[in-house]
């Protein structure tokens, strides 16, 4: 396993490299972060020892002890998965990035946690709903200039990208008009001064994709599969 995990971060690696330089990107704008979700932190473990820095988790209540466990400044840890509002504050305690805020409702609870738990500044992605699917979760593209008023109004949230969804498609070609459409979105909220970091991440792209998406203009690339392998649902459970 841990040669078979090492070997494949190499090879994604390189495949971004690849993606970067054939649209003539700097390759330190992207980002890779190695979706962990179901895999136990014996496996995370293998992961930053072959060079992983940044993990992303789909559920608060799955990461928490494996961030105890690991330790919060071993590496740095997104969520990315749907964030319901009681789970809220183990967030903010967890989490480095939350790229899954998708009302203001959610970011208004964020902004006042992070007040009461003494957190100066937590960076947020807004996830955006361009395809309308309805088993996963986003903002509507007309509801994101009432959500971005509110982030430039916080003290705490760091309005700081954008995330994305897309349908899954056997060709990748076809979830390029997505991250398309989410660039022009960020580069509109961009010419507002809307992003807290200035030009705004857009995080997009994952296993099958991720290559499409850099030529897009992806700054984060979320890659589970093609590093750890397919999950095994009821292995996971048994550790």
């Amino acid at each position: 396993m841990k040669a078979d995990i090492r070997a494949n971060l190499e090879a994604i690696q390189k495949r971004i490299a690849g993606a970067a330089a054939g649209a003539n990107r700097d390759l330190s704008e992207i980002k890779l972060v190695a979706v962990s979700k179901m895999h136990p932190s014996s496996t995370i473990r293998v992961a930053i020892d072959g060079g992983a820095t940044v993990f992303g988790e789909n559920k608060v209540q799955e990461a928490e002890p494996k961030i105890i466990e690991i330790g919060r400044g071993r590496a740095e840890w997104h969520l990315i998965g749907h964030l319901q509002s009681n789970k809220a504050r183990k967030a903010v305690q967890l989490f480095d990035v939350i790229q899954s805020v998708d009302s203001l409702e959610l970011a208004q609870r964020l902004e006042r946690i992070c007040k009461e738990e003494g957190r100066d500044a937590l960076s947020i992605f807004v996830q955006v709903d361009l395809a309308g699917e309805e088993t996963k979760s986003g903002i509507e593209e007309g509801e994101m200039p009432e959500l971005a008023g509110f982030l430039s109004t916080c003290k705490r949230l760091k309005f700081d990208g954008l995330m994305v969804l897309p349908p899954y498609f056997e060709a990748s070609e076809q979830t390029r008009p997505y991250f398309n459409r989410l660039r022009q979105i960020r580069d509109d909220l961009a010419s507002q001064k809307a992003f807290s970091n200035g030009v705004g991440e857009l995080s997009m792209g994952m296993s099958h994709d991720f290559e499409v998406a850099i030529e897009e203009g992806a700054t984060v690339v979320r890659v589970g599969t093609a590093i750890f392998g397919e999950r095994n649902l009821v292995a996971y459970k048994r550790k």
